[in-house]
């Protein structure tokens, strides 16, 4: 059995106006009538893309997927202002409402972990069910693991190529704050999100790498990204554990690469232990990408699973 259902279109889209001068791009694909699914991106920046669609079984699922504040197709193109996890959390709902949404199954990997458990915890009652893959809980040590030399352990050359634009002594996500406001920004840019590139597989991935280094792919996902996580999500730390009592009732599988050396799987772990009824799989033989092996087996076990 193929991992990934076959390649669909959407059949309904739009741009939707959340306020604040941001315009935000929505489709659906699969069974108008079906169970409703949304798809959080990773990034944050990345956007969607139309793998996503084929997850889901598209005669089961009505498949939504969203491209968040200044990613993708939505307006202002990576633009930081009036963009903050809350930002994201409201405008999932106003799509909600717009779509005529009761309820819908979250899907999310990464930093859509992240906007996954921030919509949850604040609206659990419109919430189905939630797969995660490669949790990211956007804490402190987390931030350090990534940011502040741990995964630079495990990667030294590519370490070596994120932090050469970095001032001694400086701390990273400052440095590149102001890098990617200066004169070569897109250089800075590229810099940036090439160092998650060769670090999402388990093993090396010139493809992947190639990906991230697509000069527009990069400047939204190393834009926002600095933007979020200099300023912590506006989120406690430690806030999704704190609060995972209220996903009490909410069925949830999170799927894990053991190797992930972008986001270390005690997160998932903990996470799990915290989460009252949540199922981990581990993938033994998975690095972080969605692709991995064994990942898009998992995942889609869990969408046919709650369909």
């Amino acid at each position: 059995m193929d991992a990934l259902y076959p390649p669909i279109e959407p059949h309904d889209a739009g741009m939707l106006d959340v306020g604040d001068g941001h315009r935000v791009y929505w489709e659906v694909s699969g069974n108008p009538q079906g169970k409703a699914v949304v798809v959080l991106h990773g990034g944050p920046g990345a956007g969607t893309n139309p793998m996503q669609r084929r997850h889901f079984d598209p005669d089961a699922y009505r498949i939504v997927l969203f491209d968040q504040r200044g990613a993708g197709r939505s307006t202002p193109f990576a633009a930081t202002h009036e963009n903050t996890t809350w930002h994201l959390v409201a405008d999932m709902e106003r799509l909600r409402e717009h779509l005529g949404i009761e309820r819908w199954q979250l899907f999310g990997g990464s930093w859509g972990c992240v906007v996954a458990l921030a919509y949850a915890q604040t609206h659990p009652e419109r919430v189905s069910e939630i797969v995660l893959r490669g949790v990211f809980l956007l804490r402190e040590r987390e931030l350090d693991w990534l940011y502040r030399g741990g995964a630079g352990n495990l990667f030294p050359e590519e370490w070596a190529r994120f932090v050469e634009l970095v001032p001694a002594g400086a701390d990273p996500l400052a440095a590149y704050a102001e890098l990617l406001d200066g004169p070569d920004a897109v250089a800075a840019a590229v810099a940036w999100s090439s160092w998650e590139g060769s670090t999402v597989s388990l093993l090396p991935s010139p493809a992947a790498v190639a990906q991230y280094q697509e000069p527009r792919f990069a400047v939204a996902f190393a834009r926002l990204a600095v933007h979020y996580f200099r300023n912590r999500g506006w989120l406690d730390d430690g806030q999704f554990l704190r609060d995972a009592h209220l996903l009490r009732g909410i069925p949830g599988v999170i799927v894990q690469g053991r190797y992930d050396a972008v986001c270390p799987p005690v997160s998932a772990w903990e996470l799990h232990r915290a989460w009252p009824g949540s199922q981990l799989r581990i993938i033994p033989a998975a690095g972080h990408a969605v692709a991995e092996p064994g990942v898009l087996s998992a995942l889609r076990a869990a969408t046919d699973g709650f369909r």
